[in-house]
């Protein structure tokens, strides 16, 4: 045991095997990590579309001193990413998991901790009031980052403790160049218009577009990993996928996307027709829709747009068909049952439009 240790050729042996381990287990572990996690902006710079609220960051980072952030905006546009870009900026890697996991009331030299509040705005008023003292005991040695959608429910004793940063929804060229680059680091093959799909079924959330983006790559078998993991991967290759490409209509059936031959069927079928009543051809369309599982919620947003955008249809009957669907709209997030609330929404627009 002695002389294997001593040995210079055995001890080189195990310190390369150990080695080789380790980075086969980094790289198992980055490959089955969500692309949410892997390509999340690891500095201020690499958040996308945030110019105004990134460059602040960075100004307040060079001071000795930070304010409590409330970070708000729509979901997916990088709140959570660039308070922990901003962490990794102040503490440096060596210190940044526990200056922000562990709580060091010991440590009095400046800002020791930075407690990010994620979905603060779940928070019910009770607690967003003990929370008020809480930051005003701390905020010797601690700073507050609340990070939320809605800023209208947090409270203003606590909004006012806060410098607001307002996140806004990614533009289509931001999240479009921070796709093709996901895109390029895992060799995958996109047919024409996949980007723009994505972007268009994200609506505005970046975090949804990668996560469809990853799941259409391992049902098409393209991802990095599919050549290596073949045997673990093959039961999730779509049999229908071209050639490991993927496809519009792909990106659209993860999304829960309605086809648009289905939508021109319910379309047609609320179309007037002289001396008969719509209410046959409308009922046999929103059968074969619920039966079919398509979500009523994307039914009602892309039948809006394809009816309301529509030039054909008067202004005035459109404000009525608009007043339909937030009826609709509300039915449907107080529970009410869905092939009930559609089938009185198509047949009331059917009614619109026969005037």
């Amino acid at each position: 045991m002695a002389s294997t240790f001593f040995n210079n050729k055995a001890r080189a042996a195990a310190v390369s095997s150990s080695s080789k381990a380790k980075a086969e287990t980094k790289e198992d572990s980055t490959r089955q990590q969500p692309w949410v996690e892997k390509y999340r902006p690891k500095t201020l710079d690499d958040v996308a579309a945030q110019d105004h609220t990134t460059k602040v960051l960075q100004r307040t980072l060079q001071a000795s001193n930070l304010p409590h952030m409330l970070f708000y905006g729509p979901p997916g546009t990088g709140k959570t990413s660039t308070i922990l870009a901003l962490a990794k900026s102040l503490f440096g890697p060596a210190l940044y998991r526990s200056r922000i996991l562990e709580l060091n009331a010991s440590d009095e030299r400046g800002i020791g901790i930075i407690i990010i509040l994620d979905e603060a705005d779940s928070m019910t008023q009770d607690a967003q009031s003990a929370l008020r003292r809480t930051m005003e005991t701390y905020s010797r040695i601690t700073r507050f980052c609340l990070v939320c959608n809605y800023v209208t429910r947090i409270i203003e004793p606590l909004a006012s403790r806060c410098s607001k940063f307002r996140f806004k929804s990614l533009d289509n060229s931001a999240a479009g160049v921070r796709l093709d680059n996901i895109a390029r680091t895992e060799n995958l093959k996109l047919e024409d218009g996949v980007v723009e799909t994505l972007i268009r079924c994200g609506e505005g959330d970046l975090r949804r577009a990668i996560t469809y983006l990853q799941s259409a790559a391992r049902l098409a078998g393209a991802a990095k990993a599919g050549a290596k993991d073949a045997d673990e991967d093959a039961e999730m290759m779509d049999a229908g996928s071209d050639q490991g490409i993927i496809t519009v209509r792909s990106i659209e059936e993860i999304a829960g996307v309605i086809p648009e031959s289905v939508l021109d069927s319910l379309v047609q079928a609320m179309q007037p027709k002289s001396g008969a009543s719509a209410f046959d051809a409308v009922s046999t369309v929103v059968t074969d829709l619920v039966a079919d599982g398509w979500s009523a919620t994307q039914l009602v947003g892309q039948l809006y747009r394809r009816v309301v955008f529509t030039e054909t249809i008067p202004d005035i009957q459109k404000n009525k068909i608009v007043l339909a669907f937030s009826e609709m709209d509300k039915r449907l997030v107080d529970g009410a049952d869905e092939h009930l609330s559609i089938l009185d929404l198509t047949l009331r627009i059917a009614n619109i439009l026969r005037g």
